[in-house]
């Protein structure tokens, strides 16, 4: 079963400062029906305009990821971390036993990001902050990077607190990659770029996608286009 969630039906809020659409319920924006799939829990689409952004706040035992799209974001916390990740870059937070921290645009255009929550397996870790440039190191095709399932315990990529494996997937147009769902498994994907038709179903730019009990999906790529994807355990 493929569903498709159109960006203009996405839930969203204008703070002046901030124009967020909301895949799942957050803070204010609730829908009975948008409540996540476990254990994804949040996938906010972001633009925050410049010399703006959220001041120092806390989280615990949530995995944090967040995939800038345009400009850049300042990522400061009270572990001592500071950093800026830019366009085609990723930071991963592991919230664990609590972390404060704060994120501002300080460039001159706006900031477009992705964040995305994950329920962690395991609580009270220790927490961290990590960055990695995804645009320099993968060309076209489909590419993990960032996991906590077992088969990649021996990689190089990034490493994240639930059975859960994030992907980038680039593509020129007419570009086809086939993926296998693994049993008791589901996916959901936002196009990050471009467009792409996904077993014959078309899915447009900022457009968010779950897949389950699918076991073979194809991806069609409908011209110079890029997707997020995240490949998750079902929880019930």
């Amino acid at each position: 079963m493929i569903t498709v969630f159109p960006y203009e039906k996405l839930g969203n809020q204008d703070h002046g400062w901030l124009h967020a659409h909301y895949h799942f319920n957050f803070a204010n924006y609730h829908d009975e029906n948008k409540n996540g799939f476990p254990p994804l829990l949040v996938w906010n689409d972001d633009v925050i305009k410049p010399g703006t952004g959220f001041p120092m706040h806390s989280h615990r035992d949530m995995e944090i990821i967040t995939c800038i799209l345009e400009g850049a974001i300042t990522h400061k916390d009270n572990f001592g971390n500071k950093g800026v990740t830019r366009k085609g870059e990723m930071q991963i937070m592991s919230a664990g036993t609590g972390i404060t921290h704060s994120e501002y645009n300080h460039e001159d255009i706006e900031t477009h990001l992705f964040q995305i929550w994950l329920e962690p397996s395991e609580l009270n870790i220790t927490p961290r902050w990590e960055n990695i440039d995804i645009d320099l190191k993968y060309n076209n095709g489909i590419f993990p990077i960032a996991s906590g399932e077992k088969k990649f315990k021996d990689s190089k990529i990034l490493n994240i607190y639930q059975e859960a494996t994030l992907y980038i997937a680039k593509g020129c147009v007419n570009d086809s990659f086939k993926y296998d769902l693994e049993f008791k498994r589901h996916i959901y994907f936002v196009v990050s770029k471009g467009s792409v038709r996904i077993n014959d179903i078309q899915v447009d730019l900022q457009d968010g996608v779950r897949v389950i009990k699918e076991q073979e999906i194809e991806f069609i790529f409908q011209g110079d286009s890029e997707l997020i994807i995240l490949d998750l355990p079902i929880i019930t």
